[in-house]
This record gives C-alpha cells, sequence and structure tokens, in this order.
C-alpha cells in the first residue's frame, strides 16, 4: 500500500538533499521559529516540515493544488488526523521497544521474531480499518479518499483472518513437513518446505493409535550432535518461509514509517495554525500561478515569525505587484522593511510547500528557486571585508540562479560608499532582471532607488515603509517613490534622549479584530 499524501504519484521522501543555501534561508527567514511552531516538539515533525519547506521551489502547481485539498481535510477534521498519526507512531514505538530487528542469522529466530512483529501490526492494521471505516465519508481529497480506499479494500475481514491462520500455522506445532534430496556423499540437499495437509484425520489417526506407515526415530535426551544436525536441516527447509515471512513484515512497516512521515507535515500544519489562530492571526490559501507570469497580489501579509515570537498579531501588509520584475522598499529607519521582505520569502515557500500562507488573501506565481541575500556581520576571522564577502555571496548565488527565480536582497552592498554601494547593486540588478530574475530589494543607499526610479518606467514597483509626520512608524509598506533620507534622527531621538522609549517598535497591532482563519 502507498499513503501519497504529499505527492499523487510517489511516496514523500524524507531524506532528500536539501538546497545548497538551505542555511541561508534558514537564517535570513527565521525559518527555525516557523518550523519549531509546527513541530511543538515532535522531533519526526521537525525534520519532515524542514524538508517539505525548504524543498518546496522542486514543487509544480499540480503538487501544490493536491496538497492544499489534502490540508483543507485535515482542517476539517484535526482529530481524526491526529488519531492517524498516533496510531502510526504507536506502532513504530511498540516495535521499537520490542524488535530492534532480525539480527539473528537463524532462520528459526527470524520466523518468530516476524511471526510477533506481524501479530502486533495486524492488530494495527484492524484498528487502521476501523478508523478508515468510520470516518471516511468526512473527507473530500483525492488523496485520502484513496488512501481510506485501499485500506478498506485491501485490509479487510476475510484478508486479516486468512494471515492470521497463515501466522498460526508457521508456528509448526505439529512439526516441520520436509522433502530432500541425497547429494554428494549422501548429504542433504535441495530441503523443500512442504504444507501439512492431514489435517483432521491424522489428529484422529493418532488419538486412536493408528500408524500412518511411515518411519520414525529419536534422538537420545544426550546426544548434541544429532540434536544440532536435527536443527539444521529444520533451518534448511524453513529458511525461504522465514525470509519471506521477515521480508512481508517490513513492508507492513514500512507502510507504517510512510504513514507518519507522510502525516507529520500536515501534523505541523495543524500545530502552526493552532498557533497562529490564537493570536488573532489570518490564514488563507494562495493562489499559485505558473512561473514567469509575474503574478503577485496579497493582502494582509505579514510575518508568521514575528507573531509567533511575540504571541500576538502584527501589522500586515497590501501590494500588487503584478507584472514587475523588480521591487524595491526603501523608506525610514526600524520602519518594517526587512519584516516585510521576510513575509515575502515565508509566503512563498509555504504556497510552495502547499501550505496556508499567513495573509488575508495571496496570490503569486512559483519561482524556480528562492535566495537570499542579507546583511551579515564582520567576519571574526578577519580574512575578509564586508564588502568581499558579499560579492561571494552574490557569486555563489549567480551560478544556481535560473530563468523565474526570486532573489530576496536585505541592505546589500552598503559596506561602502553610497556611491560605490549603488553602482554595484544597480549592476547586479539590471544583470538578474535581464535573465528574467525577480527581484525583491531593500535599501538605505539613496544613489541605486533614485537610479532604479528613474529608469525602470513601469517594470518596477516601489514601496516606502510608512512614517508619520510625528515620526511614528506604523510598520506599513505602501507604494511612494524613494526619499533622499531614512530618518535616523528618529532612532537617534529614541535611544540618546529617551523619546518614545516606553514603546519599541515591534510591528505588534495587538488591537485589531481577529479575522477567521482557515
Amino acid at each position: 500500500m502507498n499513503v501519497l499524501l504529499l505527492h499523487p504519484d510517489r511516496d514523500f521522501a524524507a531524506d532528500a538533499a536539501l538546497p545548497w543555501n538551505a542555511p541561508a534561508l534558514a537564517q535570513d527567514l527565521a525559518l527555525d521559529v516557523l518550523i519549531g511552531a509546527m513541530a511543538g516538539g515532535d522531533p519526526v515533525v521537525f525534520e519532515v516540515s524542514r524538508q517539505a519547506i525548504l524543498n518546496a521551489v522542486n514543487n509544480d502547481i499540480q503538487t501544490i493544488l493536491y496538497r492544499q485539498a489534502v490540508l483543507r481535510d485535515c482542517l476539517e477534521n484535526p482529530a481524526v488526523v491526529r488519531e492517524l498519526y498516533a496510531l502510526a507512531v504507536e506502532v513504530l514505538e511498540r516495535k521499537r521497544a520490542r524488535w530492534f530487528g532480525f539480527f539473528t542469522r537463524y532462520p528459526a529466530g527470524i520466523l518468530y521474531e516476524a511471526i510477533e512483529l506481524l501479530r502486533m501490526l495486524l492488530e494495527m492494521l484492524r484498528r487502521l480499518r476501523r478508523l478508515a471505516d468510520s470516518h471516511a465519508g468526512r473527507f473530500a481529497s483525492a488523496a485520502f479518499t484513496a488512501l481510506f480506499s485501499t485500506i478498506r479494500s485491501e485490509v479487510d475481514d476475510a484478508w486479516l483472518e486468512s494471515v492470521r491462520g497463515h501466522l498460526k500455522e508457521l508456528r509448526f506445532r505439529g512439526g516441520v513437513l520436509l522433502s530432500a534430496e541425497l547429494g554428494e556423499g549422501n548429504a542433504g540437499g535441495n530441503y523443500v518446505l512442504r504444507r501439512d495437509g492431514r489435517g483432521a484425520r491424522a489428529w484422529l489417526s493418532r488419538l486412536l493409535g493408528r500408524s500412518g506407515g511411515g518411519y520414525t526415530f529419536r534422538l537420545h535426551p544426550r546426544d548434541d550432535a544429532g540434536a544440532r544436525i536435527v536443527s539444521e536441516i529444520r533451518d534448511a527447509g524453513i529458511n525461504r518461509v522465514a525470509n519471506a515471512l521477515a521480508q512481508s513484515a517490513e513492508h507492513v512497516l514500512n507502510f507504517f514509517v510512510q504513514l507518519r512521515t507522510e502525516l507529520a507535515f500536515y501534523i505541523g500544519c495543524l500545530n502552526l495554525r493552532d498557533r497562529l489562530s490564537a493570536a488573532g492571526e489570518p490564514l488563507c490559501f494562495p493562489v499559485p500561478a505558473p512561473a514567469g507570469t509575474r503574478r503577485l497580489r496579497f493582502d494582509g501579509l505579514y510575518d508568521a515569525c514575528l507573531s509567533l515570537t511575540m504571541g500576538r498579531r502584527v501589522v500586515g501588509n497590501a501590494a500588487d505587484a503584478d507584472g514587475r520584475d523588480l521591487v524595491v522598499i526603501t523608506g525610514a529607519n526600524q520602519g518594517g522593511k526587512s519584516v516585510f521582505l521576510r513575509s515575502i520569502g515565508l509566503a512563498q515557500l509555504m504556497m510552495q510547500c502547499g501550505m496556508f500562507v499567513p495573509a488575508a488573501s495571496f496570490e503569486a506565481e512559483i519561482c524556480t528557486g528562492l535566495f537570499t541575500h542579507w546583511r551579515r556581520e564582520e567576519d571574526p576571522t578577519m580574512k575578509h571585508g564586508k564588502l568581499d564577502e558579499e560579492l561571494a555571496r552574490m557569486s555563489e548565488i549567480a551560478d544556481h540562479l535560473a530563468p523565474d527565480a526570486m532573489v530576496l536582497f536585505n541592505e546589500s552592498f552598503a559596506a561602502t560608499n553610497d556611491r560605490e554601494g549603488s553602482e554595484i547593486a544597480g549592476q547586479i540588478v539590471a544583470a538578474l532582471l535581464e535573465k528574467r530574475v525577480r527581484v525583491f530589494f531593500v535599501t538605505h543607499l539613496h544613489e541605486f532607488p533614485r537610479r532604479m526610479f528613474e529608469r525602470a518606467a513601469g517594470g518596477a514597483l516601489f514601496l516606502r515603509a510608512e512614517r508619520l509626520p510625528d515620526g511614528t512608524r506604523t510598520f506599513r509598506v505602501v507604494p511612494g517613490e524613494p526619499l533622499l533620507t531614512s530618518y535616523a534622527e528618529d532612532v537617534y531621538r529614541a535611544v540618546f534622549q529617551g523619546e518614545g522609549a516606553d514603546e519599541p517598535p515591534d510591528a505588534s497591532e495587538p488591537s485589531n479584530p481577529a479575522p477567521a482563519a482557515p
């Protein structure tokens, strides 16, 4: 049986290689906060969610919509999904507590362990079938419908009883019936296990003292060599059966392993929904568009990691960047520009791995790759200057770029003077746009955004962190041409003169009403 809850045509590979820039994505987008909230302390959920999110750009639209349908079922039936996951976890915990693997090399030991493991697995399959019988009608997605249908058809009462009977027979309570041939030196060979067809008649004959006409020999209680030879003959006969049964047990066990793995992703989504909904945050299912269509519009988009850290609702933003290859964000210091950029990256990854996104509405094209270029701290080894390090990282990103990729720049190339930094940023952005790479650029540089504003015409969107006339940051990003100031004097007054010190900027918005989550 296949689970197929994350892909319509194959199992989810929990051990697939992560993208080369996974550490940078995790650091720049604060993914450990998001994935930690999804895991809720469960290491399996953490690893599966991490794998799914970081490899999200490998999914096509069909896979995204497939997972969205499954996730809708999970959100409608969270108790059933958690019960299915708990059942799969219980199977593996019971196996781990009793069976560490078929390490013995003796067929008799392998057979015994396989029988005991399959007895436990049959009990769990019976419970799984009862769950499918009770709740299948409440699920509408193609994935859950197929999974429950397979369980109900293949794990029916007749099959369960048949397997139980085979396991009882394989205990060989009445001995083992073998056939063999004599080889060189009268050594036995070609041992074949035979089914004992004597049944009730043989039992009745033994009870009445009638002989079946065969030959019998008995070992002396102290004949250790003879006992060893008989044991070897028995093992030779049951070897193939023992191996086949062990493989069958592993096959059933692997089904539960895969069920736990694929359900773990949706358990993470349920945990995240619960955390964000408790903070009053909106969630929505995004609308993915084909790569290259340059679709991006959203309303109420917020940084889920900031909300999770603060435990309350944060400011959301709206924008329409349809048809735009370049989005430049400027404006006041501590005005929410970096938070806004992070919310873009998080939403893109969450959409492409089939999740809901932290917004009231979100529609975007899928990208062929997501890359981040954040400002870093000074190299503690003093081997490279900050600008050298930035350019080296940019060169590495360029080696992995493809058309319709997305690059997020956060205060990049500001380690030198404004004129030189603007020239570097302008040339890099121009080269990326020429190769059909979508660019989002948060900057405090003055000359670079002004150049882009003059040259980009309708191909770019310029946003600005909002600042009220009294210096208040609303933490909203609104359309606006770049200015020649970032209002650093506001930060200076707050830090050194105490103005506004009682209300540090945190992008929080606790007074807003809480929209319904999906």
